[in-house]
This record gives structure tokens, sequence and C-alpha cells, in this order.
């Protein structure tokens, strides 16, 4: 299944899209796509709607973030072997941890905001794992069993406040809209190998970006159950797992985003984003 939300900004509805690219309301059957309806029994219920008997959604409403009530934005750095070697860094022996806050998180076409005082504000596609039950202590073994769907996450960066700011990389990380996820939750039943999908970037339509979770360092299994070691995932928790090489830091010389610049993204079978970069006021 694709499940989406639809509708403006605080307003948004569940829903579903179906096999000829019709959104179809599902508010009669879950209140959000988020918590308790990303439980295994749940999707299970979803999965065995007709969809053609739900109501079909009219004109071309606004589609916001994939998942509702999101705790965590949990997101992995140099992650991809590739994209280690162009920033010059080592690939880690464990997965580095950082977190982008919540209050991040935008639709996949909404407008991103470049903060004030940014001269460094950077791209980055990423597959995001979207947690379905309360992982605690999971073997990588059954980690997927724990996973609701993937979706499409835009790891936007301020690397100057991320890296020259002192502390951590949160504050580079979490400025408001720097998290687009969707355009879908994709049930991880339609997606055969996590570890084997292409995704792309561009800038004003060149390429940046084009690669493949391949070169991922640490899978999504075991990035479920390391997690899970250190703290309890719970459903609409996202893991943003790293990106492909070809982000702006990594250029010689390294360019960065401005105000007017759009930004278009997508990963196989997972959808596609398009966002315009503008100045917050």
């Amino acid at each position: 299944m694709k499940l989406l939300r639809y509708g403006e900004v605080g307003s948004e509805r569940p829903g579903l899209l179906d096999a000829d690219g019709t959104i179809r309301d599902l508010s009669a059957h879950v209140a959000d796509i988020g918590g308790t309806a990303l439980h295994p029994a749940s999707l299970g219920m979803l999965a065995k709607l007709d969809a053609k008997s739900l109501p079909a959604v009219s004109g071309s409403p606004r589609i916001g973030a994939c998942v509702a009530g999101t705790g965590k934005f949990i997101c992995i750095g140099l992650n991809y072997s590739d994209h280690a070697a162009e920033t010059g860094a080592t690939v880690p022996p464990e997965p580095i941890i950082f977190m982008k806050a919540s209050s991040a998180i935008v639709g996949p076409d909404d407008d991103v905001l470049i903060p004030r005082g940014s001269v460094k504000t950077d791209w980055e596609v990423e597959l995001g794992v979207v947690i379905g039950k309360t992982a605690k202590y999971v073997s990588e073994a059954e980690a997927l069993d724990y996973v609701a769907g993937y979706c499409v996450s835009h790891d936007v960066s301020e690397r100057a406040f991320q890296a020259e700011r002192q502390g951590q990389w949160t504050k580079g990380k979490s400025c408001d809209t720097f998290g687009p996820i969707g355009p879908w939750l994709v049930t991880k039943d339609e997606v055969a190998d996590p570890q084997n999908i292409k995704m792309w970037l561009t800038v004003n339509g060149k390429t940046m970006q084009n690669g493949s979770t391949k070169t991922m360092v640490y899978g999504v299994a075991y990035l479920v159950s390391y997690l899970s070691q250190f703290m309890s995932l719970h459903p609409g928790d996202i893991i943003s797992t790293g990106t492909p090489p070809g982000v702006g830091l990594g250029m010689k010389p390294p360019v960065f985003l401005k105000a007017g610049d759009v930004v278009e993204l997508g990963i196989e079978g997972l959808g596609q984003q398009k966002q315009t970069f503008r100045a917050d006021a």
C-alpha cells in the first residue's frame, strides 16, 4: 500500500493511493497515518479494504508529511561508503547517530526555508524507515518485523551550523522545514529489498545525486536493531538512513542552495519530492 496524508497544514486527512493513482480517503477507517494505525494488525486491516470502494478525493490537494505524530526523527551520518569518501571522512566503526527535530517535518512539496544567517544550506536524499510497532532490544534477524514501511526523506542540512558552530550536528539539521518526508509511506511488502533501491536528486534540473542503497554501510535491519539497544523505537518514529554521494559540501568547490533554487528528488518505488527554497522571513 501507498499511504498518505492530504490537506492543508494542520488539517491533513489519512488517505491511500490506489493502483490508478487516485487518492482515496481513509478517514472512516483510521484517524491518521501514525501511531497505532501503523501496527501490523492495523495495516493488515487496511490492506483488506477494496480501494475502489473508498471515497475518491477530488482535485489536487496538498500532500502532507506521510507520517503523523513522529516522536523521534533519527538520522544516520556517513552511512554510504562513497559519500564518506567524497567528504574526506572515514567509514565509522559504528553508526553515527544524530537527531533531527520533529518540528522540521513538512510535506514533500512544501517550500523549504533557508534560515537566517545561513551560508551553506545543502541537500541529501535519503531512505526513510518508518517504525510500526515498539522495538526494544530486537535482533537484526527480527528487526524488519518492526518496520511499517519506507518513504523518501530529504535531510536538508546547514553545514556551517552543523560543523562550524560547535557542539553536535543537530543544530544544522533541525531548522524549520528541513525534514520533508513522503509523498507516500510505502508498506514494506512492496519493497523487495531495501538494500537495492535507486535514488536521485537534482538542483535546478541538474543531477547532483544518483546512487543506490547498495552502498549503504549499515543496512536497515542492522540500524533498527542497533538503535533499539539504546532507545525504544515507537510507531511513527522515522530513521533517515544516510545519503549517497553528490552533496554540495563534497563538490570542488562546494555548492550550496540559495533562494529560488528548486530541488527534486526521488527513490525508486517510493515516489518523489519537489521543493522551492526561499529565505526565511
